[in-house]
């Protein structure tokens, strides 16, 4: 069956979809030369669906794997919702951006939106998994935690498990099926704090706390320092971290210093125009030429 999902005037699935790194991790898939994101969705004690996102004018449609409810329904648009980032207000952001000439294409574009996973608790978990290793390897550890305690979709895919899932596996899953090398530990510590109701990083979305008490918050999780912590915050719709890695920082010297090394004081220093949209801003600047 197919759902039609609304989106705003300057929404762009394409930016979206290729904001960061996640639609390369499962269980997103994207099909780039038909800009599809396929994308398994939990529903609760019934088995997971598949949806399918292609653009459309004014519009995403999400094609399931098979029919479902009302209530299913429901849960898949509110998800789809959730993942393309479609209630969140960037006119601020592109009005702040709009003044500035070499910025004024983000809003021409609709950049800005970054795709992020149904729950806080799957987004965390992968933010765990990109710290001091290589894409490649967060590749492996994500595929391995879905591959092995994901629930099965009718098409074969398999769901992000859930954390009393992950909280049923002992360190040495992770160390030797996961490859999660000195993240063992901390994954397996995430999941029993979670699964047990110790912490709910749910309420993070929704969380009244000062950004620097909620960074503090987040980094309370062992395994989670100020890089993931920076980057997590993005997709809390929080974006007054720069999260600078060498990636970044080599972006930066290449885009915007004429190849020259620069300190972190001066990339700071840049997008401080863009005050509470400076993390934004600079993603956006780095990634520009990605489409």
């Amino acid at each position: 069956m197919e759902i039609t999902i609304p989106t705003p005037r300057n929404f762009s699935f394409q930016r979206t979809v290729i904001s960061h790194g996640w639609c390369e991790l499962l269980p997103f898939a994207l099909d780039q030369t038909r800009w599809e994101l396929t994308r398994v969705i939990d529903l609760g004690d019934k088995p997971p669906v598949t949806i399918t996102m292609r653009d459309a004018k004014g519009h995403v449609t999400a094609t399931t794997s098979r029919r479902i409810n009302k209530t299913d329904a429901a849960r898949v648009l509110r998800d789809a919702r959730h993942i393309l980032r479609l209630d969140d207000d960037l006119a601020p952001f592109y009005l702040a951006t709009g003044e500035v000439p070499e910025f004024a294409w983000i809003a021409k574009q609709g950049a800005g939106r970054m795709l992020r996973s149904p729950t806080v608790f799957e987004d965390l978990v992968k933010m765990i998994c990109t710290t001091n290793c290589s894409w490649s390897l967060t590749e492996k550890m994500v595929t391995g935690l879905v591959q092995s305690l994901g629930r099965e979709s009718d098409d074969g895919r398999r769901s992000f498990p859930s954390a009393a899932a992950m909280a049923s596996q002992p360190v040495k899953f992770y160390v030797e099926q996961v490859r999660a090398g000195y993240r063992a530990p901390y994954l397996k510590e995430l999941a029993d704090r979670v699964a047990s109701g110790e912490l709910d990083v749910e309420t993070w979305l929704s969380s009244d706390l000062s950004t620097p008490d909620l960074v503090k918050q987040i980094k309370g999780v062992k395994g989670a320092g100020n890089y993931a912590a920076e980057n997590l915050l993005k997709l809390l719709g929080r974006y007054d971290g720069l999260a600078l890695d060498s990636w970044t920082r080599a972006k930066f010297f290449k885009v915007r210093n004429n190849g020259r090394k620069a300190n972190d004081k001066k990339i700071e220093r840049y997008y401080s125009r863009f005050k509470e949209w400076r993390g934004l801003a600079l993603w956006c600047d780095v990634t520009q030429d990605w489409l």
